[in-house]
């Protein structure tokens, strides 16, 4: 019994010992807007950051069409679309192309001028944010510079709080 805890210990320490330190994810090296390439709904064109709207904050979401908190969050954004006069949102999805047509439908989303939905097929962002749950807000300023990330539902105070910095 004391040689197999023994074993367990020595383990336990040697894997301590070989473990990677803790990898910042990309957006933490950088305090720029990311390199997008995003597919629009019309399925030939791309999203870039070139196509950013100038002098205008920028609220990226990342979600997912089927989940109930993206689906509240996007309520609530929507509910309070006059309060984000200034603010670029782009709701970007890598799940499948129809999932985020029938999604943009639903919210009747292209009749906001400020709201980009869009389809990351090359799942760029996920990895780049290192994105753990949904949805994921990531803010920055009108010089498209890094504020701040979120992941899971935010209250929609705090987020006009936060594009507000």
């Amino acid at each position: 019994m004391k040689k197999a805890l023994l074993i367990a210990a020595l383990v336990l320490i040697g894997s301590g010992l070989f473990a990677q330190p803790d990898q910042k994810a990309p957006y933490e090296k950088f305090s720029g807007f990311p390199p997008i390439n995003l597919l629009l709904p019309d399925s030939s064109t791309y999203f870039t950051k070139a196509d950013l709207k100038k002098n205008k904050a920028v609220l990226l979401v990342l979600f997912s069409p089927m989940c109930e908190h993206c689906q509240h969050e996007t309520e609530e954004i929507i509910k309070n679309i006059d309060k984000f006069n200034d603010v670029q949102i782009l709701l970007v999805t890598s799940l499948p192309f129809d999932s985020m047509l029938t999604f943009r439908q639903k919210y009747d989303l292209e009749k906001y001028s400020n709201i980009v939905v869009a389809h990351d097929p090359h799942f760029f962002l996920i990895p780049y944010f290192q994105i753990h749950n949904m949805p994921f807000l990531a803010f920055y300023d009108k010089k498209k510079q890094f504020i701040s990330v979120h992941e899971g539902t935010m209250p929609i105070e705090q987020v006009i709080e936060e594009i507000n910095k």
